[in-house]
This record gives C-alpha cells, structure tokens and sequence, in this order.
C-alpha cells in the first residue's frame, strides 16, 4: 500500500462473495482457504506525499484471514 488509512472504514458494502469473485482461485492459493468476500467502503487516507483525501476502498476479506489487497478505487 501506498497510502495508510486513518481512523475507521464507513459504510461497508460486500460487492461478491464465493464463485462471484474471479480472482477466488488467486485468493486461495496465496493466502490460503477461506470464505472469500469481495468489499467496499469509505475512508480518510493518508497518501505518501502526506496529503490527506477521501478515497473509496476496495478489498478481499475472509474470515480467519482478515482484509487483503486494499486498493484505491477512487478520490472523493
């Protein structure tokens, strides 16, 4: 990650879960079994020239496992 998040993730959504993530295959051999979720949300990022924005989020989550992969989906 290029960024770091401040304070709490708002308004979590789940986009996919089980085979409605295509990169379940990926997920699973790099990280490991799980019950793979595809989700949003909404928070205040960091960026590393230090300016403060903010971004929605996209991530892989799975229990046991935690959230994986997130990126910068856009700037609000």
């Amino acid at each position: 990650m290029d960024f770091d998040i401040i304070g709490d993730i708002a308004g979590i959504e789940t986009i996919a879960t089980g085979s409605g993530i295509r990169e379940r295959g990926r997920l699973r051999k790099h990280y490991g079994r799980g019950r793979w979720r595809k989700r949003k949300g909404f928070a205040q990022i960091r960026l590393r020239s230090g300016e403060i924005v903010q971004a929605e989020l996209h991530w892989y989550e799975a229990t046991g496992i935690g959230r994986c992969e997130i990126k910068i989906k856009a700037f609000l």
